[in-house]
């Protein structure tokens, strides 16, 4: 159990026991690739391929960071001008430390639209809640859990609001618009990720799973329960030994979606008449993500 997850409301108080041995490590970003995209994944975790920063990817790193940043300041203080204002410092702080993200833009125009675009992200948050009558327990938390068989799950919690009878809500936000009826189960599976790893580590199923689409202002929400997660935690399964014989056989296929049209790697996709690259080369016992997460690797790394 990683320091955040052992600090969280109603983490049991136990003493440490021996690692258990790890046969592979799961976030909602790299289970939903493979889900997406066999090949994709392929691309971003075996070959470990750079790609280009997206500015909507970017917007949403910067409209998560001040909405994290909100919840520093006193409840009375949590106005939408409080946010605005951290808006700009903290897409310069970004910059500072991406320096490359600047290339996104043509020019200040450019840049001043995408900016807006956040702002108006940032001001319909207030429209869907009311900041200054929450208090989160948890903000950015990072859990992981070993499920029994040793697959690790592992990821990021936007935000965990814990009531005083210690029911437990999780709250992701997204910079999108809401899915239509059809994908909502999709868009569900990685609140379901969070409240399988929360119910792992506690013994305590999540109240309610929140999806607030900063898009369009939309929020959905879903009451998880132990059949829910017990099948989630099947579907893990199953995709991890999918991804096991991927890596065995060095079939990785390509599936095509809209999806595609967002994607670095279409020159080198066969759904696109490209080529993939020769496969790294691997040894024997050689698996994926065997290890924790090191200290200050970004979230989509894993």
């Amino acid at each position: 159990m990683s320091a955040a997850a052992a600090s969280s409301p109603g983490a049991p108080n136990t003493p440490a026991t021996d690692e258990p041995v790890i046969v592979g490590a799961l976030s909602p970003s790299r289970a939903g690739d493979y889900m997406t995209c066999p090949l994709l994944y392929r691309f971003r975790v075996v070959d470990r391929l750079p790609e280009r920063p997206s500015p909507a990817a970017v917007r949403g790193t910067i409209v998560h960071s001040v909405l994290e940043r909100l919840y520093d300041l006193p409840a009375g203080a949590r106005t939408v001008e409080a946010a605005l204002d951290m808006l700009e410092p903290q897409w310069e702080r970004l910059l500072r430390e991406e320096p490359g993200h600047a290339a996104m833009f043509d020019g200040e125009e450019d840049l001043a639209r995408w900016l807006e675009q956040a702002r108006e992200m940032v001001r319909r948050y207030f429209t869907m809640e009311d900041p200054r009558r929450l208090e989160p327990a948890e903000r950015e938390l990072y859990v992981e859990a070993v499920l029994d068989g040793g697959l690790l799950l592992r990821g990021y919690i936007d935000r965990l609001d814990v009531a005083p009878t210690g029911e437990v809500r999780v709250v992701d936000y997204k910079t999108g618009s809401a899915p239509g009826p059809e994908f909502e189960a999709r868009a569900l599976f990685q609140m379901k990720f969070y409240a399988l790893v929360l119910w792992r580590l506690h013994g305590r199923v999540p109240r309610l799973l929140q999806l607030m689409y900063l898009g369009d202002g939309e929020v959905l929400r879903y009451s998880p329960d132990e059949h829910d997660l017990r099948a989630t935690e099947r579907k893990l399964w199953a995709l991890w030994r999918a991804i096991e014989r991927s890596l065995t056989t060095g079939e990785w296929r390509a599936r095509r979606s809209r999806l595609c049209g967002w994607c670095d790697h279409q020159s080198i996709c066969p759904e696109f008449g490209g080529t993939p690259p020769p496969l790294p080369e691997r040894h024997p016992g050689d698996t994926l993500a065997t290890t924790r997460r090191p200290r200050g690797t970004a979230a989509d790394e894993f």
